[in-house]
């Protein structure tokens, strides 16, 4: 191993409480100079807020170490030049997709590409419709979701991702979905070109165990399961098996120096 993927909700905070032990651990990875990044689905906000977040858990990190499904997909529809975008993510992260053609907001036809992130409590069936009507006005619009996490784990329970309004959309029109995010394997890999160092050589430590751990494993990482966040015990009872299973992330530096030796 040579590089550390982390997952951020669910293995460094939950929601907006520390870890214990996580700042200890990004600072023993800094120390080690073991190359690192955060990789998360959070389509809520923007990489500048989550900088500003890890640094009130006393965690440094620059935004060029964060990779989200947002800054994956603005980057692919550059490429693409796509001519018409609608968005359905949240203002704040919306400057991700700064210099991209976007629909106005109300718009209910004319996208070649729809994009679905998690719009938390903005969702309502009106937000869901006229997404539906976007995709509905063209046969040939894609369909791109901003991850398929089913759930994460709030302060005050588990709340609805991304994915269970992504499923109806494909439901509703047949259409296929296009990922950017785990478990996606482009996401993965993306993450290893960032790091420059090849899948088979980086250890992604998470709390999910389909979205982080059988997506990871499934592009050719090893995949570290955490006992936070979302983690229940009856993951361990599945067929995906996790390459490591820790209590919590204060635990990767006993696991890594032992691993290597």
């Amino acid at each position: 191993m040579k590089a550390v993927l982390f997952d951020m909700d669910g293995v460094v905070y939950n929601s907006e409480t520390p870890i214990p032990g996580a700042a200890e651990t990004l600072a023993w990875m800094r120390a080690q100079g073991i190359p690192h990044l955060f990789v998360t689905n959070t389509t809520s906000r923007g990489r500048a807020v989550l900088v500003e977040k890890l640094a009130r858990f006393g965690i440094q990190a620059e935004e060029s170490q964060i990779l989200t499904p947002c800054v994956a997909a603005a980057a692919w529809l550059r490429e693409q030049h796509a001519p018409s975008v609608a968005l359905f993510v949240p203002p704040k992260a919306r400057d991700e997709f700064a210099g991209i053609a976007c629909l106005p907001e109300q718009a209910e036809r004319g996208a070649d590409h729809v994009v679905v992130g998690d719009l938390g409590e903005r969702w309502d069936f009106r937000t869901l419709n006229r997404a539906f009507r976007l995709l509905h006005a063209n046969p040939d619009a894609t369909l791109i979701a901003l991850g398929m996490t089913r759930f994460w784990q709030a302060q005050d329970g588990v709340v609805l991702d991304v994915a269970p309004f992504v499923a109806a959309l494909a439901h509703a029109t047949g259409r296929p979905v296009l990922v950017f995010g785990k478990p996606a394997e482009r996401f993965f890999r993306a993450a290893a070109e960032l790091l420059r160092v090849t899948a088979d050589e980086i250890l992604m430590v998470g709390d999910d165990v389909v979205t982080d751990i059988d997506g990871a494993q499934k592009a050719g990482l090893r995949a570290a399961l955490v006992k936070t966040g979302k983690f229940r015990l009856n993951d361990l009872e599945g067929e995906v098996r996790p390459d490591v299973v820790l209590e919590s992330v204060a635990e990767l530096p006993r696991y890594w120096t032992a691993e290597r030796g």
